[in-house]
């Protein structure tokens, strides 16, 4: 399993998520440390990421400690005489001190305990806002699909084919071709209207379809049907030194003929071990036929160019101006949200599951691109930033969520729950949060090695 990991690509991938990770959780720390500081609360500690027993680095700054943890499951400031993650009770034996969290009043402890969460989403709408003025949105309408969509086994399921345009998702046209799983799924459609030679019509969706996508995110549902055009070889393999050249477009396998790189990919996996003779097209007017030899894994070792701009695909690119991209950006953040919830949602009504949509710092981090790429990052980091804060602020002891449900309970009754209880509350909240963390955890140790 190891030896089948590109590590060069893991590490782009883990460099991305912690670069990410860092910026959410410092500025979400932030955002309960300068509320404290402003009401004057003494802040002992202020960490990014966890560290028991020991700190990678640390150093004390009047009388805080900064600190580098070691466990990247999030990161801490620990304010003095509140019930955190630190479990720390022997303050609390003593009376509160005019510079402790429990003694200041409650709407002040409101605000400290919700800064992280209020941080959290006003970073999100800035980073979208940049994303819209600095890229825009840019998308591949289906209209603009030069050969259709190419139909995997779960779009064959539901009756499409090869070739076919699909125009709407329910009644909503189609804008992004390369997002119709995702859009079957949040608008949790119940039809689609397609485009085949030249007729359209409708297809019913299933009512497990959205399980069904769900569960493989989407990968063996539709994809754009392109021509089979190499972009460059892979080392260790004979093909270019056999004869075939940098945009040549492969046509045929041994006596089988075709125009698209999905069919090339399904017959060269039944061809492992042999040598067989492509027939390639060379400058769009030569056809060659070409012997050329396949390893043990069906693989001939060349790369294909799967970029539309490059294969004449016509994108489209919505620019805005600083002005234009404010009201794009909060859209964007509340759209971001709500498909959040619509995923939750489907947890609850059997139209996702658990075990194949939870995922620890192991499937995080696998979200991020292989190779660098900063508006795929921020746009990551934009989406995660809008997940912590709302995951923060569910009513769980041992979130801020939590702590401020309680809060406001005490501003309401004018009663303060005792020392003690928030204590055991904490202590329940980290077992919760603690066992879903290892139960996600396992989910991806088992999806590694499997």
């Amino acid at each position: 399993m190891l030896l089948a990991i590109d590590w060069s690509v893991a590490g782009i991938k883990t460099l991305q998520f912690i670069m990410s990770f860092s910026i959410l959780v410092v500025l979400h720390e932030l955002g309960h440390f300068i509320p404290a500081r402003w009401f004057k609360c003494r802040v002992e500690k202020f960490y990014l990421f966890f560290n028991p027993w020991f700190s990678l680095w640390k150093t004390t700054k009047g009388e805080t400690e900064y600190g580098l943890g070691w466990i990247p499951f999030g990161g801490y400031v620990k304010i003095a005489g509140m019930i955190d993650e630190s479990m720390d009770k022997d303050q609390l034996k003593l009376p509160p001190k005019p510079d402790e969290f429990r003694a200041k009043k409650a709407w002040q402890r409101l605000i400290i305990m919700i800064g992280g969460v209020v941080v959290n989403v006003i970073l999100a709408i800035v980073i979208f806002i940049g994303i819209m003025w600095v890229w825009g949105e840019e998308y591949l309408p289906a209209k603009n699909l030069k050969y259709g969509i190419v139909a995997d086994s779960l779009g064959k399921q539901i009756g499409l084919k090869d070739g076919d345009y699909i125009l709407k998702v329910g009644d909503t046209e189609l804008k992004n071709a390369f997002k119709t799983a995702g859009q079957i799924i949040v608008n949790e459609a119940k039809s689609i209207t397609i485009s085949r030679d030249g007729q359209e019509s409708q297809i019913m969706l299933p009512d497990s379809l959205i399980r069904q996508l769900n569960k493989s995110k989407g990968e063996d549902f539709v994809d754009i049907r392109i021509p089979g055009i190499i972009l460059d070889f892979q080392k260790g393999f004979n093909a270019e030194k056999e004869g075939l050249k940098k945009g040549d477009q492969i046509i045929g396998v041994d006596s089988s003929g075709f125009l698209y790189f999905h069919d090339f990919i399904k017959i060269i996996k039944q061809k492992a071990n042999t040598t067989i003779h492509l027939k390639v097209l060379r400058n769009q007017t030569d056809t060659l036929i070409i012997p050329v030899t396949v390893n043990d894994k069906g693989k001939i070792g060349v790369v294909f160019d799967l970029n539309p701009s490059n294969l004449g695909f016509k994108l489209e690119t919505k620019k805005y101006s600083f002005i234009e991209a404010v009201p794009a950006g909060f859209k964007m953040c509340w759209s971001t949200l709500g498909h959040y919830l619509t995923g939750i949602k489907q947890l609850f009504t059997g139209q996702a599951k658990a075990s194949e949509s939870l995922g620890s710092v192991i499937s995080i981090g696998g979200l991020f691109p292989g190779v660098w790429d900063w508006q795929a990052f921020w746009q990551l980091t934009a989406i995660f930033s809008i997940v912590l804060a709302f995951m923060n602020i569910l009513p769980i002891p041992a979130l801020d969520g939590g702590h401020a449900l309680f809060t406001i309970v005490e501003m309401i009754s004018g009663r303060k729950p005792s020392d003690k209880f928030m204590e055991y509350a904490q202590m329940v909240g980290m077992i919760l949060l603690l066992g879903l963390m290892s139960y996600a955890l396992g989910l991806d140790f088992l999806r590694l090695f499997k």
